[in-house]
């Protein structure tokens, strides 16, 4: 029987040999049991006879593929196996102003940006996920104090004073110190008000500092000992000082303005920061209510010259000059028209769009019968559970295919087991809902009250839109795939004009996108759902469900170690998915920019497991605390590969190599990702590395060890012979090319 509502699952062959693959193993085993063969050119009779049995082979099994074939998908589709749609590429995108308004600028949700179309390439477009404002900040409260604090509580009685303007007159301050003892550890806080109406989250502000020109205090003015943090409601985010480039005080020493012409005395010079998306209004306590910002003085690394005097400043003002929005890779369509229902059960209608993203709030059908209100329909996974009256309808997210309830005949005895079976406790007894007498299943007969046992009746599931009814689905996404991993800066095309906004721009790479899963991964997938059915009791079951809450998951390590744990308590380490084809391995893949357990995906993973995991168990989501490895190694190449340009390639295969291979999702010996624990040794590098075509030997192979704190990553100085990352550590490879002080990346040095 052919369910037509079910979807269609592509079908795998079980032996995907062709009739080339037939031949070819059929005359590598000659020299093994005919050696005397010597011949195989094709005008040899005997390869003519191998062509022929081939030939043979490969009709049968052509044939032997569809019975089984069609059997096991057909079995997928009864256990309710669909295949998942993509995944849309997530990024953050900047909106910049023509200048500083008055007023707040608001950029409408669904508002699309794109990558610049080429001749080859079409444009990839990406949409808001919310509306958002740009506002207009004021200053409530202007604090310095002495030492840094993870929480400023209780400031009136710590060392904190306030440096607020009586008046509101910022720009007009007295001669105001910002680091009173001109000691690491001193801060200042900028506290802006809080407006329901004009909100600032996620802004790009200027902070104007008004200052004396040239003003000596000790500093190296393109390498101040500053750091600018915002309270995200959890931790002080230290980001927002995109680069060093944004402060043009040069830490307040205002060194270089006055040869470009400028009075910072008079106009002032700008600090650019990037608030948080997060930012809400904290008081710590206190009456400083508002969105904190702070500025701190840090302790001076290595030959980087400190403060030998507070900085000061004679005014202070700060404007909004952009902001920053998620956004997704996918298109939004309106109110489309699928078409007019005819009355009948089982109805097709195809979206002119696909593949379908997973729905959001509001993306659903409406059905407008003829004189009558329109109806919202609701949309579910299979109609098992619909009734004649329920507005139910499937949606397969690859096709586009929009299928409504279909009439199904069923025998009427299979309709009265059905009922009694439902009916069975514990025992093997069957109690009557209007009756309080318990009997043997044995001893119960059927129901022939409502037709003989043979009698086939018909039963609608889900209901049929009513003919002449206009059919539209009201909102849809389209969109997702790798094709969407975008690299940074590469979003720059505002599709639709916004008063008063200039420009757009995407400082990271767009991470997420995931193509639609293939019948191969949904068949890896189903004896984890047979063997967990979405219920986490073991370790391996909670790895499992949260591997299936979201395909942005690629990793999921249960903690079991007893150091680890806490009664009560599952800690989850999760890697995030990331689709590497896209990733430019000369590089390597930067932790921080690939690996991070964003808020969202942290969000969705918990909701999942919410009714899937035991009741009164807390589960906690981290990273995993991934250790870099730098390697430093002479390569000794073979004399006919010694030319310039053959040399730079094979650097190019080994840099692609030794990144792949130190990988949280490429790397390891199967090329599966870096195994939790596993430590990597020198032995480990030249096995891969006399892999590559070219290289004779290896010389000198050194690993320096990266790890992560609070003030960001560490280079040990001395090699390791191994480097342990530890239980619950990761290896990991990358090239900073951000920061040229920390060299993360691997040297490699030729001799012939």
């Amino acid at each position: 029987m052919d369910f037509d509502f079910l979807p269609k699952l592509p079908k795998s062959d079980l032996d995907d040999r062709s009739f080339e693959d037939l031949v070819e193993e059929c005359i590598l085993r000659i020299p093994r049991y005919c050696p005397e063969w010597t011949n195989h050119n094709p005008g040899d009779p005997g390869i003519t006879l191998i062509e022929l049995f081939a030939w043979l082979t490969d009709q049968m099994l052509m044939r032997f593929n569809q019975v089984p074939r069609r059997n096991y998908v057909a079995f997928l589709e009864l256990l309710g196996i669909r295949l998942q749609p993509p995944a849309p590429a997530e990024c953050e995108l900047t909106f910049y102003l023509t200048q500083a308004q008055p007023e707040p600028i608001r950029i409408p949700y669904a508002t699309e940006v794109a990558t610049v179309r080429t001749e080859t390439q079409e444009a990839i477009i990406f949409s808001t996920d919310e509306e958002f404002a740009i506002g207009n900040p004021q200053i409530k409260h202007f604090l310095t104090g002495l030492t840094e604090e993870e929480r400023p509580n209780n400031l009136r009685q710590s060392a904190t004073r306030e440096r607020s303007s009586s008046n509101n007159q910022w720009w007009n301050l007295e001669e105001t110190l910002l680091f009173e003892q001109s000691l690491p550890n001193n801060c200042f806080y900028l506290i802006l008000q809080e407006d329901i109406e004009n909100p600032i989250t996620g802004n790009v502000i200027a902070v104007t500092f008004r200052g004396q020109v040239a003003r000596s205090t000790g500093i190296d003015p393109d390498n101040p000992p500053l750091k600018w943090e915002a309270w995200n409601g959890r931790n002080w985010q230290s980001t927002i000082l995109r680069k060093p480039e944004d402060d043009k005080t040069k830490g307040f020493s205002f060194s270089d303005l006055g040869e470009q012409g400028t009075n910072p005395l008079i106009d002032g010079a700008d600090v650019i920061l990037h608030l948080p998306q997060l930012l809400p209004s904290t008081d710590f306590g206190t009456e400083y209510r508002g969105h904190w910002i702070r500025c701190v003085y840090t302790y001076p690394r290595e030959l980087q010259p400190s403060y030998s005097s507070s900085p000061s400043i004679f005014g202070i003002k700060v404007r909004a000059i952009g902001g920053a929005v998620n956004a997704s890779e996918c298109i939004r369509i309106e109110n489309e028209l699928l078409g007019v229902s005819d009355g009948k059960a089982g109805q097709l209608f195809q979206l002119q769009s696909q593949p379908i993203l997973r729905r959001k709030l509001g993306e659903c059908i409406e059905v407008k019968p003829i004189n009558s209100p329109a109806e919202t329909w609701e949309e579910v996974t299979d109609f098992g559970a619909s009734g004649p009256d329920d507005l139910h309808y499937t949606i397969d997210a690859q096709t586009g295919m929009v299928q409504f309830g279909p009439l199904i005949r069923e025998p009427a005895q299979l309709k009265q087991r059905t009922r009694e079976r439902s009916q069975i406790q514990p025992g093997g007894t069957v109690v009557r809902r209007n009756s309080t007498e318990a009997r043997n299943l044995s001893n119960l007969q059927p129901d022939y009250a409502n037709g003989a046992p043979n009698e086939s009746l018909e039963r609608q599931y889900g209901k049929v839109p009513p003919p002449g009814a206009e059919i539209y689905m009201r909102v849809y996404r389209t969109g997702g795939g790798s094709r969407g991993n975008v690299q940074a800066e590469k979003l720059l095309v505002i599709k639709q004009a916004i008063p008063y906004v200039k420009s757009v721009i995407n400082y990271q790479p767009a991470t997420g996108g995931i193509d639609p899963e293939s019948l191969d991964e949904a068949v890896i997938r189903v004896p984890q759902i047979l063997r967990t059915r979405e219920s986490a009791v073991t370790p391996e079951d909670f790895e499992n469900v949260a591997k299936t809450a979201t395909r942005a998951v690629a990793r999921a390590h249960c903690l079991t170690n007893a150091m680890n744990t806490t009664p009560g308590r599952v800690t989850l380490l999760i890697v995030p998915k990331v689709e590497t084809e896209m990733i430019d391995f000369r590089l390597g893949m930067d932790p921080e920019q690939y690996f991070v357990l964003n808020s969202m995906l942290e969000t969705e993973i918990l909701e999942y497991m919410q009714d899937r995991k035991p009741l009164g168990v807390q589960v906690k989501l981290q990273e995993p605390e991934y250790v870099g490895v730098s390697v430093t190694t002479e390569v000794i190449i073979e004399p006919k590969y010694n030319n310039p340009r053959v040399i730079e390639q094979i650097r190019t295969q080994l840099l692609i190599a030794l990144y792949r291979f130190l990988n949280p999702l490429t790397g390891g010996i199967e090329g599966k990702g870096w195994d939790l624990g596993r430590p990597v040794s020198r032995s480990d590098i030249f096995a891969l590395c006399q892999k590559i075509p070219g290289i004779r030997y290896l010389g000198m192979v050194e690993l320096f060890e990266l790890r992560k704190y609070v003030s960001g990553w560490f280079r040990e100085p001395a090699p390791q012979e191994m480097i342990n990352p530890g239980s619950l550590g990761l290896i990991c490879s990358w090239a900073n090319q951000e920061n040229s002080r920390l060299i993360s990346g691997h040297s490699i040095e030729f001799f012939d």
